[in-house]
């Protein structure tokens, strides 16, 4: 008896040891820009995280005005993994937009000047028709496809678009028709974003959520980025939880996501960024699944 006790543990320690040698998975990071095409200074923010090389999945609104702007700059980036930031509201106050598809063929959208409801909530007080929903998402993926840029996938402006079950089936259907990803629909769980953090503090708060990323994990961050300019400054967001300072904030994101703290974090832990491009190649559409935790 004893010696098979002795045998166990020695066989015991060869699996403990088996298991500390094994190499470690490293944590997989995607780096989500939104609102790219939104307005000049939004656009002149990417080109800044492009000029670092640094890989991101950059969600384009093709409904607004400075959406050609993006166009150009991004078929000067053919590795950049493009998405269409499916929009149906209009936030800032002396900034608004409209549908692709026209006033006219998607009524229950807008309102009476034709513009995007701002909120969500006023989105659904005037009752959407799910089939004018689809003609407009629709027009906004047809429009980027034709734009020449490379589609890779899809995701959600304040999060209207799969903000109810029937809303987010066609989401999933336009999804599988087009042959595009749809984010957070490969398992990637969302770090704890910079939306709300001093503009000051994004910076150093960005590079100790990089320290914190887990080895074998897939995680998202999504950054609202710009530049601090009168242009920026002027808009106001109409939302009850929109914030002051607009301008402040996304030139703080901007910093952040380039900073040298938060990239040489990324280098020291062997975290590997991943666009959403490499999701789709890797997992195909077929590999999609609802995330649990609907945003």
């Amino acid at each position: 008896m004893n010696g098979f006790r002795g045998l166990a543990t020695v066989l015991g320690a060869v699996l403990v040891l088996g298991r500390a040698e094994a190499p470690a998975q490293p944590a997989e990071l995607l780096l989500r820009c939104d609102d790219i095409g939104m307005c000049h200074a939004v656009n002149e923010a990417l080109l800044q995280v492009l000029a670092r090389k640094i890989p991101v999945s950059a969600s384009v609104m093709v409904v607004c005005p400075w959406f050609q702007e993006a166009v150009e700059i991004l078929r000067g980036h053919p590795e950049v993994a493009v998405g269409v930031h499916l929009t149906l509201n209009a936030e800032w106050k002396p900034y608004r937009w409209g549908p692709v598809a026209g006033r006219s063929a998607v009524p229950t959208l807008v309102d009476s000047a034709g513009y995007f409801f701002p909120s969500r909530a006023l989105f659904f007080a005037h009752g959407p028709d799910l089939r004018e929903v689809e003609v407009e998402v629709r027009a906004q993926i047809e429009r980027a496809l034709s734009s020449g840029l490379r589609i890779d996938y899809l995701d959600y402006h304040m999060g209207t678009a799969v903000d109810t079950p029937e809303l987010r089936a066609l989401v999933e259907r336009l999804g599988r028709e087009y042959r595009l990803g749809i984010s957070r629909y490969f398992g990637e769980t969302d770090v704890a974003g910079l939306y709300a953090t001093d503009p000051a503090r994004k910076p150093d708060t960005l590079a100790a959520l990089a320290r914190m990323l887990e080895e074998g994990t897939l995680r998202l961050m999504v950054f609202h980025i710009g530049l601090e300019t009168p242009e920026m400054d002027a808009l106001i967001d109409l939302n009850p939880h929109g914030l002051a300072l607009m301008s402040k904030h996304r030139a703080g994101e901007l910093r952040a996501l380039t900073s040298e703290a938060f990239l040489s974090q990324l280098a020291a832990k062997g975290i590997r960024l991943l666009t959403y491009r490499d999701l789709v190649a890797r997992v195909g559409v077929e590999g999609m699944k609802r995330p649990a935790t609907t945003q």
